[in-house]
């Protein structure tokens, strides 16, 4: 059963800005986490929200999974210097 992908206003404000070979390299990424919400290359990150983040190029996607309801929400989005701060 595929999993529904929801993605966060401010990520998608971020989303927004970025040019497009980027903007559609994230997209491919985030679509594929309906199929498989935690890909080979995905890494829990630590702290107690229990949070994932894949990369995409020079961005990251950073997401949580809720099993029971079959939903992946996208947290932020952003460069690999900035996302985690």
């Amino acid at each position: 059963m595929p999993y529904t992908v929801r993605i966060k206003a401010s990520a998608l404000k971020v989303l927004a800005k970025l040019p497009r070979t980027d903007r559609l390299r994230i997209k491919v990424r985030m679509d594929a986490l309906s199929a498989d919400p935690r890909p080979s290359g995905a890494t829990k990150l630590s702290g107690p929200e229990g949070l994932y983040r894949i990369r995409a190029g020079d961005y990251r996607i950073v997401y949580a999974v809720q099993d029971k309801a079959l939903l992946v929400l996208v947290v932020r989005i952003g460069h690999r210097r900035e996302v985690y701060r």
